[in-house]
């Protein structure tokens, strides 16, 4: 590739996405709201996941489940040992009462 050609000479060239790391972007905010959970936990937690595996494993969920991102094992996403049903918010709260 030298200086000056015109970027149209690539026209064969087409880019094939990786394999992992990267997935469109929720454009309708169809996640949002895991979204906004799994941040205002990690915000609550100075942005220590662990306590916010849950929520995670919920947004990754609801990526997988509108198609933003491929179905994959919850082994190999490293939440094979979460139950993502609970709320951790919740069960905080009940258990302080």
């Amino acid at each position: 590739m030298s200086f000056g050609r015109p970027p149209s000479i690539n026209i064969g060239f087409k880019p094939s996405p990786p394999e992992r790391g990267s997935f469109p972007l929720d454009h309708y905010g169809e996640c949002k709201e895991n979204m906004v959970s799994y941040m205002k936990c990690l915000k609550e937690n100075s942005c220590t996941s662990t306590p916010c595996r849950a929520l995670s494993k919920q947004y990754l969920d609801c990526r997988m489940n509108k198609g933003l991102m491929d179905r994959d094992e919850w082994k190999n996403l490293g939440l094979s040992n979460v139950d993502g049903s609970k709320d951790p918010v919740q069960e905080d709260s009940s258990t302080k009462a």
